[in-house]
């Protein structure tokens, strides 16, 4: 069997860079070990985490309403792990069936198997689970004359934690929700150990959470971890171990032993599960690339242009494979590059802002610059914050913790990087990544008109900032001294 474009993995950026070179004319197929596609964005990772948080940002908001505005309901939630279950994997279901659907519009062939390469043109096709109606053909051999690698990953689960237990989870056996535990421990103060721990604690779980650094969420923004680690400390219980070490895990009569090395933790402790959320690896290994020129680096990483393009001129990469950040939305830009290049367009990915969004509460994002990243390349900027407690909406919602802060390049007026904490950050970072790709400067935002009350207006407010004009707030800008 010869298909001319191929594409190794149904994800995200997989069904994408497939439908758009469909949607070019170009006879596709697809390549997926899944019986859907969606990949691990849909089936157990994005979807039905942002799912399962809805579920527990509404059970966070009665609580603040009982607490804070005098609305009193008689009894605690009882969950029915069951249905709760049930409309999760419906979510998924409904999503999947679309795709489905879509790819037999465009005429996109999936065939469900696990591909390895055999040459650079060629994919050895092995059945999954003795699955039928796979479309496998004869021989089991499938020809082609490009290949887009988007096999995604999968979470890192270092030896000494892997000890055999189903107690022991990945971020694939949280969301499987088995139960709600009565002790949860989570590995790792990631954004998908925070998220997935902020669930289980709104369920009724007692959480308990240790990080290695003296931080969550390594690498973001300290203004804004600030907020949130508050919030995860006071969801917690106060059970929120930094600079701690997990020494060991031993299964001890249906539940988990874990030793632990660290100032505010040490000795050992017993939880109902544990979840190991320590990072995440790409899916590189099994895939007979030493049959092929590609060119795997030390992490493990597909090395690509920026056209997506891998050492041998058959093969393209993207998403997680690609390399950093693994985002869905970053392969499924990446996707669309590839498929035009294939189709002989001239496209590169060279996105100035990729967003990145914690979907705790409250939600942080950011995009573009950093202060930290500012601060390593020696580049100077100006910032400007708005605190959340000036804003009218943000009152009105009792939720105050937030802020909005640009990072300007003071020689161009540009806005070059952009963070918020806070309710709904992740929908509002959207302005500030438009704005930093298309190169605004501050006075774009602030001159354009934003509704009142919304949240959104924190980006205008902040831009006001930065000419310290901002009206709900008294600080002036630093004049020069003579």
């Amino acid at each position: 069997m010869h298909c001319p474009v191929v594409v190794l993995g149904g994800g995200p950026g997989g069904y994408a860079a497939a439908f758009l070179a469909a949607d070019e004319g170009m006879e596709v197929t697809i390549v997926e070990v899944e019986n859907r596609l969606g990949g691990t964005c849909l089936l157990r990772g994005c979807i039905p985490s942002k799912a399962l948080l809805h579920v527990a940002k509404v059970i966070g908001e009665v609580d603040e309403l009982s607490h804070e505005w005098g609305v009193e309901y008689a009894d605690k939630p009882k969950i029915d792990v069951d249905k709760l279950r049930a409309r999760k994997n419906q979510v998924i279901q409904n999503l999947s069936g679309g795709l489905a659907n879509l790819a037999k519009r465009r005429g996109v062939k999936v065939i469900r198997a696990r591909g390895s390469f055999l040459s650079s043109t060629s994919l050895k096709l092995d059945p999954v689970d003795d699955a039928e109606g796979s479309g496998i053909p004869e021989g089991g051999v499938l020809n082609f004359d490009y290949c887009i690698i988007a096999t995604g990953s999968v979470p890192a689960m270092p030896p000494a934690f892997d000890i055999g237990s189903d107690r022991v989870m990945d971020s694939t056996g949280a969301l499987a929700m088995k139960d709600i535990p009565g002790k949860l421990l989570v590995i790792g103060g990631g954004y998908i150990g925070l998220e997935l721990g902020s669930v289980y604690a709104r369920l009724g779980s007692q959480v308990s959470v240790v990080e290695l650094l003296d931080g969550l969420l390594p690498g973001a923004d300290r203004d804004l971890v600030k907020p949130l680690a508050k919030q995860i400390d006071i969801l917690c219980g106060g059970r929120v171990y930094l600079n701690t070490k997990v020494g060991s895990l031993a299964e001890v009569n249906d539940q988990v032993e874990v030793t632990f090395e660290g100032p505010g933790q040490f000795g050992h402790e017993r939880f109902d599960r544990v979840l190991v959320s320590v990072g995440r690896r790409p899916v590189t290994r099994g895939l007979g690339l030493e049959n092929t020129q590609v060119v795997v680096n030390e992490r493990g990483f597909v090395v690509c242009d920026h056209q997506q393009r891998t050492a041998d001129p058959h093969i393209l990469a993207i998403g997680d494979v690609a390399g950093d950040p693994m985002l869905a939305h970053k392969a499924t830009h990446e996707g669309r590059v590839a498929a035009e290049v294939i189709a002989g367009k001239s496209s590169v990915f060279d996105k100035v802002a990729i967003p990145a969004v914690v979907f705790t509460d409250p939600e942080i994002a950011w995009a573009g610059l950093t202060e930290e990243e500012a601060a390593r390349e020696g580049r100077k900027v100006d910032v400007a914050v708005y605190p959340w407690a000036a804003s009218g909406r943000a009152q009105a919602l009792g939720r105050t913790d937030g802020l909005t802060k640009w990072l300007v390049d003071p020689e161009t007026q540009r806005v070059v990087g952009c963070g918020i904490v806070g309710t709904g950050a992740g929908e509002l970072i959207a302005e500030a990544v438009l704005a930093i790709e298309m190169g605004c400067e501050v006075h774009d935002i602030t001159a354009s008109v934003h509704a009142h009350p919304t949240l959104g207006e924190t980006l205008m407010n902040a831009g006001e900032v930065h000419f310290g004009t901002a009206t709900e707030i008294y600080k002036p800008k630093k004049r020069p001294t003579a």
